[in-house]
């Protein structure tokens, strides 16, 4: 691992720490997803320069395959 992908790590850990703020994820899933969904949107708003259609392009074409891919890795015992 690179020091960008460790550093892109412990980001991804905090701001998860963030939105989970105490809750139980499982129990408190609901809350858990609209706050991650705003957060979502806030980020890809200020990547886009506040322009929603570059940020809902963004997210589709962009994102949405990028969080895929995490979640196959992650099935198959991967790491990152």
């Amino acid at each position: 691992m690179t020091p960008n992908n460790v550093k892109d790590t412990q980001r991804a850990f905090l701001a998860a720490k963030a939105i989970l703020d105490g809750r139980d994820p499982e129990t408190h899933r609901a809350d858990v997803l609209v706050t991650t969904e705003h957060a979502i949107a806030a980020v890809l708003l200020a990547c886009m320069g506040s322009d929603p259609r570059k940020a809902a392009l963004m997210l589709n074409e962009g994102l949405v395959q990028g969080v895929e891919q995490r979640l196959a890795y992650y099935a198959t015992g991967g790491r990152r």
